[in-house]
């Protein structure tokens, strides 16, 4: 019994896989820098964990919350471009959601 490796057909799944993830690392990461471009900089409420998390107080969110709200009014971009960074923002997400939707769809459809 002979077993043989389509070493073409492994190298082309390489690529695919190493060429999706890219992309969906670059689009996500172009959506949080356009995210933050429009004003709209995600704040995370603090959260109890155990051990070895550090979390935030209150008094510190609603610090990290002031700085952003302070650094969004200093903005220099007027609200028509600060409006197309936050659609270009949500485009990219869409983006990441349809790539990752296409991936799923490819390994339980097959082609």
């Amino acid at each position: 019994m002979s077993v043989s490796i389509d070493w073409f057909a492994f190298l082309q799944v390489f690529g695919a896989a190493l060429i999706g993830a890219a992309a969906i690392v670059t689009f996500y990461a172009l959506g949080l820098r356009l995210l933050v471009r429009s004003g709209h900089a995600p704040v995370v409420s603090p959260a109890e964990f155990t051990d070895a998390i550090t979390v935030i107080s209150e008094k510190e969110l609603r610090r990290a919350e002031k700085q952003a709200a302070k650094a969004a009014k200093k903005n220099p971009l007027t609200e028509g471009q600060k409006r197309m960074s936050l659609v270009g923002a949500y485009a990219c997400f869409v983006m990441c959601a349809l790539a990752v939707i296409a991936g799923i769809l490819i390994i339980v459809i097959g082609h």
